[in-house]
């Protein structure tokens, strides 16, 4: 027996209602209960919310190696890149002052996932973010694979990203974000020992969920690959401003639809040097708009719904994570 409850996995019966009106059975180990309540109380978010919005804001720029992934070609590293580190300085010189405008406006806080060194790059930048109430969450000492670390450096590291970002925004993280989601056998281990509460690197749901770590609970509060600019906008399958806000709505009527029967959390992604450049500013103020004029649409910082997921007695159980 946990500290906290029983690792077993419920199982949910009853259907979902979709958009399109189809009733799909539910997965075993997905939450469940009551209908939200538009008075509150009786949903699965607080204040009885029908679908929770949580955006992640990565402050990376400034914390990449040298030669680090560009969109230009690859570079002979016997000679300097000249412009790839221009793209990387967009991101705080435009990017993350455009978005933190645009957050402003519609009055939404989100996570800031830190890489280390790019706050030191930009201290008063990521000062300025948790200022305005948004979360910093760690991302690593370096934007570079932490999976290859052995468990020292991997420990040594994530100490002294969560020490820079403490001493610049007075904020101790408690939630992270590894570089392109990949773990080492050891990460959730070195996380939970320094006092982390949760990861965001599982795409497995669309709800947050619990993983056994040592016999005690560590939130996941899942990422997305899909409302992501990283892959829809400077991927090699990129699409447009308007191309995305139309899968940002789509995205959302279907689970704004499931959130009348079960917990469902919508992730959305804006990277510093992709997500602050003006079009994708644009789709992103009109997705806002548009969500925002559905009854019973909450935005949430990671922090808040870890939390929040720790204290329900219905929150989805993950079996522990075993590696070959």
């Amino acid at each position: 027996m946990t500290s906290r409850r029983d690792f077993m996995k419920g199982t949910l019966a009853g259907g979902i209602a979709v958009a399109a009106g189809a009733v799909l059975a539910q997965e075993p180990g997905s939450s469940t209960g009551a209908p939200p309540d538009s008075a509150g109380g009786k949903g699965f978010w607080p204040n009885g919310a029908q679908l929770v919005i949580s955006v992640s804001l990565q402050f990376e720029s400034g914390g990449q190696p040298e030669h680090a992934e560009s969109p230009f070609p690859p570079l002979d590293s016997r000679y300097p890149d000249t412009i790839a580190p221009s793209w990387y300085r967009y991101g705080p010189l435009e990017g993350v002052p455009r978005l933190l405008a645009l957050f402003d406006r519609h009055g939404i806080k989100v996570t800031s996932h830190m890489v280390g060194k790019a706050v030191e790059a930009y201290p008063e930048l990521a000062a300025e973010v948790v200022r305005r109430g948004h979360e910093a969450a760690g991302h690593g000492l370096h934007w570079a694979p932490q999976y290859s670390l052995t468990p020292a450096e991997e420990r040594r590291q994530y100490e002294q990203a969560s020490a820079i970002i403490e001493r610049v925004t007075g904020q101790r993280p408690v939630g992270f974000n590894a570089f392109w989601m990949r773990h080492s056998r050891e990460t959730l281990n070195i996380l939970q020992d320094l006092g982390f509460l949760y990861h965001i690197d599982d795409l497995a749901r669309d709800e947050p969920s619990i993983t056994p770590v040592r016999g005690k609970p560590f939130a996941v509060v899942p990422y997305t690959l899909r409302n992501n600019d990283i892959g829809r906008i400077a991927g090699s399958t990129a699409m447009t401003g308007a191309a995305l806000l139309q899968e940002l709505k789509d995205e959302f009527d279907v689970l704004y639809a499931e959130g009348r029967q079960r917990r469902r959390l919508m992730s959305l992604s804006a990277h510093d040097r992709i997500g602050g450049t003006p079009t994708v500013v644009r789709a992103l103020d009109q997705f806002f708009a548009y969500a925002r004029g559905h009854a019973g649409v909450s935005f949430m910082r990671k922090d808040e719904i870890a939390r929040w997921a720790l204290a329900q007695a219905d929150t989805p159980v993950n079996p522990p994570r075993v590696f070959d």
